[in-house]
């Protein structure tokens, strides 16, 4: 059998494949709303935040921006990363313990599995260490679970905060929040942001960084096909790099240098009459069509300006928001947290 990643990579110029669905970081394109969700969560653990709070759509970068923390997360302290917790509070205890490498040994009850993390906290914290538990796919947890997590949170020694809460997850974690039996856990969130979509501008310079990150030295999606990308992908990263993928591999199997917009018209119509792909676009494969949107009409978003080998936006540092990130691959941004009205629309807003 062929050794087909090879050659798709040197049919293209690439080092390596530049649309895995796999988050690395490696990867990681901070356009806006990605660079000031990533300076909330360094402000939420610098400032000692009970808890902090991203949310954004499947496939919006979320657990790309977990890894990216985990890498960068200061060396005094100890971090639990739970994915998909689920279960009652015995469960979500059992969860943490593991996450944090503390052993769980079977027929305790939840009182002394209790102490025993209370004790890790004590004990880290003598060390000069802090502990952060942060939880991946957070809408999963149950308004009881919310409500343990939040008493996890009341272990304090004096002003010093011994155990940080970190949760990511979908749109729905910030419904499950304004819940009024979880008035007490909004309360306690001092640190939250909402991931929305790429505009067409920001996916045609995320479109072309991951491909300069993969060793291009030349356009291999030409920008028209760029534009319909964004369109049928709404704006999604992770959809953004399906469609990238499907039209490399028809531009590699039909050996064409560039995927152009024809090419990419020709991915849309097979995705939407046989494959799976449209079903999660909520009509944007139709819209990059030209089609109908099956359920209502459509908005076409601005489309894209960038160029190619344009310079990607600033890199993240570690500390407080009052300065911009910065980088040796690109200039920075003077758009950031504080002067965006809308950083900090918290989880009360439908309630006036």
């Amino acid at each position: 059998m062929r050794d087909l990643s090879r050659l798709y990579n040197e049919h293209f110029g690439l080092t390596e494949r530049p649309f895995s669905l796999l988050p690395d970081p490696d990867f990681l394109y901070w356009a806006t709303p990605h660079r000031k969700a990533y300076t909330m969560l360094e402000y939420g653990v610098a400032a000692h935040s009970p808890i902090t709070m991203i949310t954004g759509e499947i496939g919006s970068g979320k657990t790309t921006l977990v890894r990216k923390l985990l890498d960068d997360m200061p060396q005094d302290f100890s971090v639990g990363l739970i994915s998909n917790a689920q279960g009652d509070r015995g469960e979500l205890l059992h969860w943490v313990l593991m996450s944090l490498d503390l052993p769980v040994e079977p027929g305790l009850s939840y009182v002394q599995l209790f102490k025993q993390f209370q004790t890790f906290l004590i004990e880290e914290y003598a060390a000069g260490r802090r502990t952060a538990l942060i939880f991946d796919e957070a809408q999963n947890l149950s308004p009881l679970a919310l409500e343990e997590l939040r008493m996890f949170s009341n272990i304090n020694a004096d002003k010093d905060q011994l155990l940080q809460l970190i949760l990511v997850g979908q749109p729905e974690l910030r419904d499950l929040v304004r819940q009024p039996i979880l008035q007490q856990f909004a309360q306690r969130i001092a640190a939250e942001f909402h991931l929305r979509a790429l505009t067409a501008e920001e996916a045609d310079e995320y479109i072309q960084h991951r491909l300069r990150h993969a060793g291009a030295d030349r356009e291999i999606i030409d920008a028209e096909a760029r534009r319909l990308i964004h369109l049928a992908g709404r704006g999604i990263p992770r959809l953004i790099n399906q469609l990238c993928d499907y039209a490399l591999v028809y531009a590699f199997s039909e050996d064409r240098p560039v995927a152009d917009a024809a090419l990419v018209r020709d991915v849309l119509e097979d995705r939407r009459q046989s494959g799976v792909f449209a079903a999660v676009t909520a009509g944007g494969a139709e819209a990059a069509l030209g089609l109908p949107h099956p359920a209502h009409g459509w908005s076409e978003p601005p489309a894209a300006s960038g160029g190619w080998g344009e310079a990607a936006p600033a890199r993240s540092r570690w500390g407080a928001p009052e300065g911009e990130p910065t980088s040796s691959h690109g200039s920075s941004s003077q758009d950031g947290p504080r002067g965006d009205p809308n950083m900090f629309h918290g989880v009360w807003d439908r309630n006036g």
